[in-house]
């Protein structure tokens, strides 16, 4: 039997307290970029509204620490604080459970609760102790999944492309369809591009590990070298670059997100400097995804987590959940994630390349 995703189960909207729940109160917004007092904040999680005639709107592309705006259909929707407008109509209200015609669905996607549980017991958390075995089968079933029902978001460090079997590993992945987008900065791709030109990181041998002559120079150079071509697409359209995740990228048309940093140097033309915009490009991205796999960025990862819902909407009002898989050497890098608010999160404790190499073998 093949994977089947979990049955996402309704809150009961005839019985207490929710058949009993008043509608959602909408407050005007005193001005641009201001909610009004009291507002409601939204979560990862599905949260219901309930309307003026009676029936609960489950929230769609919902995300962590936005308000709900009624649109101009009438219908609420999620959005951020610098996104609203003075006059625009905002959900108020901080009681979660329908008090307040807002209710909060965190065991949606929960199986029957089952008896015999211990108040006490060992290895609950997540450490580099940890048995992971279930953690990437159940990794493989999604993405075998998702490939063709699903979107697979990627968010990546350049640790990925520091290896060349790791690299070699994230292209073949690419071309076998398991990955859907990408959000990254500019060291993923200068490294990555770098490796193409060079056959190094940051003047390393990807493979060999020899410091280059010069070496330091290399990720320079191919900043300056794919400025001068006007950007990644043109280098790989006239042969300059012929290999490597961006290669693999532009080849395939997958969109990818190069948000621009303070330490960024060069940049490569793709970059978006701006960090609004670089907000908006990477949570378009991450509104489609129903897999994320994040690898070795703690920031980036962070900031996908917050633009992530734990669940997708379809079309024909469908409910799914949304997987969201952290892979870290690091425990406190895990453990940030959990404490920025992304508790449906499943950490990796590995070596980034090693579960490259892994995964592309498994798949």
């Amino acid at each position: 039997m093949g994977f089947v995703l979990p049955e996402y189960r309704h809150p009961d909207f005839n019985g207490a307290p929710l058949a009993g729940a008043p509608a959602a109160v909408f407050c005007a917004c005193p001005a641009d970029g201001v909610a009004p007092a009291g507002f409601h904040a939204t979560s990862v999680f599905p949260e219901y509204v309930r309307m003026q005639d009676g029936h609960w709107e489950l929230l769609r592309r919902s995300r962590m620490d936005c308000v709900i705006r009624l649109g101009t259909d009438g219908r609420p929707e999620v959005t951020e604080f610098r996104r609203l407008r003075k006059g625009d109509m905002v959900a108020v209200g901080r009681g979660e459970n329908g008090e307040q015609g807002i209710y909060l669905h965190t065991g949606g996607f929960e199986p029957a609760r089952q008896c015999g549980g211990e108040a006490f017991a060992f290895r609950t958390g997540t450490s580099r102790e940890t048995s992971f075995s279930i953690a990437y089968d159940t990794l493989y079933d999604i993405m075998r999944h998702d490939r063709s029902h699903g979107r697979i978001i990627w968010v990546a460090g350049p640790a990925v492309v520091f290896d060349s079997d790791a690299r070699a590993a994230f292209c073949r992945l690419i071309d076998k369809g398991y990955v859907h987008g990408l959000l990254a900065g500019n060291a993923l791709a200068t490294h990555d591009l770098e490796g193409a030109l060079y056959n190094t990181a940051l003047g390393q041998g990807i493979y060999d590990k020899r410091q280059m002559p010069l070496g330091h120079y290399h990720h320079l150079d191919t900043l300056n070298t794919l400025r001068e071509a006007g950007g990644i697409e043109r280098a790989v359209q006239q042969g300059q670059i012929r290999g490597g995740v961006m290669h693999a990228l532009t080849r395939q048309g997958i969109p990818y997100v190069l948000a621009g940093s303070i330490r960024d140097d060069g940049p490569l033309p793709e970059v978006e400097p701006d960090v609004y915009s670089a907000q908006d490009a990477m949570r378009n991205l991450a509104g489609e995804a129903t897999t994320v796999v994040a690898l070795a960025t703690q920031l980036h990862t962070i900031a996908t987590g917050n633009m992530t819902p734990s669940y997708q909407v379809a079309q024909d009002g469908g409910v799914r959940p949304v997987y969201f898989f952290i892979v870290d050497m690091s425990e406190f890098a895990a453990g940030k994630l959990a404490d920025r608010g992304s508790l449906t999160a499943h950490a990796i404790l590995t070596n980034v390349q090693d579960f490259m190499v892994n995964l592309d073998r498994a798949l």
